[in-house]
């Protein structure tokens, strides 16, 4: 669970530097934004990679589901009175931020890379879909639609919660825990699940304000 946790987030890592140049952060931002679309979606590697991605998803969420029925298991009769315990906020609720990921999840891929398959239609609007690669006009379009682009940010914010206790708990898991540098890991673990969500956000946002 902890090194798929950890691939999956080198992943976003990777799919948000893409994703920036959706938002004209240079002159030629179209112009990277599909040439990387390009070479993510030609490089044979990128395609093994992509398998490997998928599968990493997969088994992400039946390891979370298998890991919830243990612990519903472990505890059937819940206390009678609630105390304070060292467990944090997060982690109370990663099952269920982990459920709406999952759908968000199968959202994404049908506006996108079903769309590459061909299983669904492109997502319309006022920009025109060249191709079924075109995932810029296809980001356009629906961005450009205010309601898509509010649930998108709602839905990453709870990312980031997710994203808040899955860091220190990955390292925590792989028996990376120390008392000299486990503070360490937990302030990148809170740096990584504010940047990386709000980098994402930004997208969402620059459409609000500026279409």
């Amino acid at each position: 669970m902890a090194l798929v946790g950890a691939f999956l987030m080198v992943f976003l890592v990777v799919h948000l530097g893409i994703n920036l140049f959706i938002i004209p952060i240079s002159a030629n931002h179209k112009e990277v934004f599909r040439e990387a679309v390009y070479f993510m979606t030609s490089n044979p590697l990128i395609k093994i990679m992509e398998i490997f991605l998928f599968g990493g998803f997969i088994l992400h969420i039946i390891l979370g589901v298998i890991l919830q029925i243990q612990n519903w298991m472990a505890r059937p009769v819940r206390y009678k009175k609630e105390g304070w315990s060292h467990t944090s906020f997060f982690s109370k609720f990663m099952i269920h931020t982990g459920v709406v990921i999952g759908v968000f999840l199968v959202i994404h891929l049908m506006n996108f890379y079903l769309v590459k398959a061909g299983i669904t239609n492109a997502p319309e609007g006022a920009a025109r879909i060249a191709d079924d690669h075109d995932f810029y006009g296809m980001a356009y379009n629906l961005f450009s639609n205010k309601a898509y682009s509010i649930i998108y940010i709602v839905l990453i914010v709870l990312l980031g919660f997710h994203l808040n206790h899955a860091f220190q708990s990955a390292f925590q898991s792989l028996g990376l825990d120390h008392s000299k540098y486990t503070p360490f890991i937990k302030a990148v673990g809170d740096l990584y699940s504010i940047v990386v969500p709000l980098g994402f956000c930004l997208i969402p946002l620059y459409f609000l304000i500026y279409h």
